[in-house]
């Protein structure tokens, strides 16, 4: 079945490959279905979607306990707090947000979920994440802990042209190839949303985080 949310954006997915002379399969899509409700989650689920997203653990908690396929993979991007680490790394594939050591020690110690270290590029005071500065000791640390690191994330400053976002996920980029090169199993790269994904994979992202363009696709 058809979804026209989805249809589109991944149309504009598989335009900014050819442009960028990728593979069309390079890229994953994770839909983030936060404040959705688990009607429009199935819809995109039955248009052939199954990597899925919620950042809040309530909403994981609620999503969890629905009648939604149990073959839905979850991951989690948004901010964490500790004392709700234990329950989302239960009940996910992929922590997209491991910001900070304080996080890394408890994690280590409750569960063996899989991570994507989170980067603050313009070290904005509103957003958490590793210094870029700090990206080889952040992942030393995080190794030396026992976490699975997977890869990189991060969220650019907004802005209104998304080519202003360029040098930031060219930033990203750099770090995860430099990770890369000395950790074979390091191999997402995630960043690009709804505004910015065309950018973002033309700069290399190997997964895009998309909600409202699923879900609004005439907004």
């Amino acid at each position: 079945m058809a979804h026209l949310g989805l249809t589109r954006v991944r149309e504009r997915m598989y335009a900014a490959c050819e442009r960028s002379g990728r593979d069309l399969d390079a890229v994953d899509l994770l839909v983030v279905s936060k404040n959705r409700s688990d009607e429009d989650v199935a819809a995109v689920y039955e248009a052939g979607q199954r990597l899925f997203a919620e950042n809040r653990e309530q909403g994981l908690r609620t999503r969890v306990a629905s009648d939604l396929p149990t073959d839905i993979t979850w991951h989690f991007v948004g901010p964490l707090q500790s004392r709700k680490a234990a329950y989302v790394g239960n009940h996910i594939d992929l922590l997209h947000s491991m910001d900070r050591m304080k996080l890394a020690r408890l994690w280590a110690d409750r569960c063996a979920t899989p991570v994507l270290i989170q980067f603050n590029l313009a070290a904005e005071p509103q957003k958490s994440g590793f210094a870029p500065s700090n990206a080889d000791q952040a992942l030393e640390a995080c190794l030396d802990l026992g976490l699975d690191v997977r890869g990189v994330m991060a969220i650019p400053p907004l802005t209104k042209d998304p080519e202003d976002a360029r040098p930031w996920f060219r930033s990203l980029r750099t770090i995860f190839d430099g990770f890369a090169d000395a950790h074979s199993e390091i191999t997402v790269c995630s960043m690009g949303m709804t505004n910015d994904l065309e950018v973002a994979i033309e700069e290399g992202s190997t997964l895009v985080r998309v909600g409202r363009a699923i879900f609004e696709p005439d907004h």
